[in-house]
Order: C-alpha cells, then structure tokens, then sequence
C-alpha cells in the first residue's frame, strides 16, 4: 500500500510540474484560459486559419514555468485579413509566444489604440519566439507590426522570420517620455525581401526602431540589444536599423544587399560591434555622441562609416540632428569600398522648412563638424578613398 501510495504521489506531482494545456480554437475560448492560467500552463492554438481575431493575456508565469502560448504545429496557425485590434496583447511576466504565423495582414489604423501584430506591453520577461511574419501591410505610415511598449525590462524577440512585409516599420522599441521599455533583447531573426516604403520622404519602413524622438527623449536610456540577426535585401527606407535612444548594443549583426544602414539616428553611448556588412547601400552611419564602433567587417560599399555633421553638439544642447563626437572608431575591416570612412557627411544640408522648429527648438543648417573622434587601428584595403575629410 505504501508503494501504491508512493507511486500515485510521483505522478501527481509529475503532472502538475508540467502544468496545464488548453486547447482553443476561438478568442472568446483564449481569453477565458488566458484567464486562469498558472505559472506553467499552456494555451494551445489549434491548427487552422484565424482572422478577426484580438486577445490579451495579463498573467505571471515563472522563470522556471513561464506561461506558453503555442501554435499547435509550428506555422500551422495562421492568422490573415483585415486588423483592427491588436492581435495579441502581452503583459505581466515570464509568458511566451511561440510558433504563430501572420501571413498576409492589413492593418488598420485605429484612433486610440495600437493596431499591432504582437504587443509586449508594460511585461517582464516575455518572449515572443520562432514566428513567422510575412506580406503583412499598414494603411498608414510609421505603423509597426511588433511592439514591445510601456515599463518593464528583458522582454525577448528571437528566432522570428520577417519576410516581405511592406510599409511598415518590423519591430519597434518604444520610448516615451514617460516609460521606457528597458533590457530588450532582439536575436536570431530574419529579415528579408523588404520593398521600399510609398510614403512620403521614403521613411518608416525599418526594420528594427529603438525610440521614435530622437530629438526630444535621445538622452533616455534603453539598453537594448539587437545581435546575430541576418538582413537581406532590406530595403523599405535609409534605415534598416534606426537607434533613437542611448546606451544601445547592436552586436554580430548581418546585412546583405541592403538600401540601408545601420543608422545612429539618435541617443548616445551605443556599441556597434562585429557586424558584417556585404554589398548594399552603406555601413553604418552616425550622429550623437560616445559611440563605440569596433570590429566590423565593410565590403563592396560606396561608403562603409559615415561620421555626420550636426546643427548642436553634445547631450544637453537641442538639435535635430547631434555631430558626431567623442566616438571610437576602431578595429573595422574595410575592403571594396569606395569611401572607407567619411568624416563630415551631410556639410551644411539646410533643413528649412523640412521640420517644425517650435515643436524642435533647432537650428535648421547642418554645420557643426564631427568632433574629437577616435579613427585607429582601421584595416582598409582595396578601397578608393580609405579616409575622407
């Protein structure tokens, strides 16, 4: 009887380890499991094709036992159509998203509210992994697909594929001057096959935005990092990357025959580092101040780093673009290039007119030089004009 005992007792604590499954197949069935899981629970989406469909999940999962939201056949579940709605809302702790596809949406933009794919918002800990996101498109400009919003910290975004969506931004990390969304960790994704934007002043087709005010919150700290993502043939506006705020880490990076850079748009205190660079547009361009770029590779570029001019200098005086300073810029392998490095992109642009100057109390003329910038241990080879000034 003891033994009989012993061995009901195991596999009742052998199944409560593993938690919970729930199987829906409709958004009123998710939002009812979504509302009694525990740490360790899973929420099943049955295989099948989804529209209309907007839920949110507000719970706790562990580091141990997060709370899973799964496909129940990776790329088997897929939702398409028209979106109003955020598709899925994400919030609390420890819960991931894992094996959804998104093949062919149109998002609507809503007064209000956020029309997103996926949104991780004001969430610790959470992840969305191994989705797929394909020919999705916005009716409207600067409209991102993936959101990781509001106060909270180490949210996740990795092994995703993001491939022929068109005019919209990919994910977006969002800094207010509230909230800042801390620790973001983008990795392992693919992204692919971007046209570019239709919108005016070809912009808001990046793939991956950290901040939207570059002008106003750059000096917010977000200690993003964005590492061992391939992009190919990303080719939606100027940026492929656009770093808006500070203190952000892009590390191992590939690009490939991209109509873009990898652009210091804004912020401070960034590290770029051993990113790898193949044919395309251009490498890396920067604005802003205490940079560290180390250990890229440029080949078969016009121009592989570009140092910009500015209309203010510093972290304190207010401009709508920052001169580049105080930056290191040391250790790359430049080869093919036409342009190794350029010190001064951008000499006296004259943005009259071009933004609204009560909102950016700026001068509109680019003509502060880049500054007191570090240029040392560069290997640049075959390349037409190693450095210019």
């Amino acid at each position: 009887m003891k033994n009989l005992l012993l061995t009901i007792g195991c596999l009742c604590a052998f199944q409560l380890s593993f938690g919970k499954i729930y199987k829906v197949k409709t958004p009123g069935e998710f939002n009812k499991a979504a509302a009694g899981v525990l740490p360790g629970d899973e929420i099943v989406i049955a295989n099948g094709s989804y529209n209309n469909w907007s839920t949110a999940i507000n719970s706790n999962g562990s580091a141990a036992k997060p709370i899973i939201i799964r496909a129940e056949n990776t790329g088997r579940v897929v939702f398409s159509g028209e979106v109003h709605q955020a598709v899925f809302q994400i919030a609390g702790s420890y819960v991931q998203v894992k094996g959804l596809k998104f093949e062919g949406c149109q998002l609507f933009k809503e007064k209000g509210t956020d029309v997103v794919l996926i949104e991780i918002k004001a969430a610790k800990y959470c992840r969305i992994t191994d989705c797929i996101f394909t020919k999705n498109t916005v009716n409207a400009q600067f409209m991102p697909i993936v959101v990781v919003a509001g106060p909270g910290g180490h949210n996740r975004v990795d092994h995703c594929s993001f491939a022929g969506n068109f005019n919209n931004q990919e994910v977006q990390v969002r800094v207010s001057a509230n909230d800042v969304s801390l620790y973001t960790l983008i990795d392992h994704n693919t992204f692919m096959d971007k046209d570019s934007v239709t919108w005016k002043g070809n912009n808001g087709g990046e793939c991956v935005q950290i901040g939207q005010d570059p002008i106003l919150l750059g000096n917010r700290y977000s200690y993003a990092t964005v590492r061992d993502n391939r992009f190919i043939r990303c080719n939606g506006e100027p940026e492929v990357i656009s770093n808006k705020a500070s203190a952000n880490r892009y590390i191992n990076n590939y690009f490939e025959d991209c109509h873009g850079e990898l652009v210091m748009r804004g912020g401070h205190e960034c590290l770029v580092d051993s990113n790898n660079f193949a044919g395309g547009t251009g490498g890396i361009r920067v604005n802003g101040t205490i940079h560290t770029i180390t250990n890229n590779t440029f080949k078969g570029l016009p121009i592989a780093i570009r140092l910009m001019y500015g209309m203010a200098k510093g972290k304190i005086d207010t401009g709508f673009y920052i001169a580049a300073s105080d930056c290191i810029i040391k250790n790359n392998r430049i080869s093919r290039c036409d342009t190794g490095i350029l010190v001064g992109g951008s000499k006296n642009a004259d943005w009259t007119g071009k933004f609204d100057t009560k909102r950016y109390p700026s001068r509109t003329i680019q003509d502060i030089a880049p500054f007191n910038n570090l240029l040392e241990g560069n290997n640049i080879t075959d390349t037409k004009t190693p450095v210019l000034q």
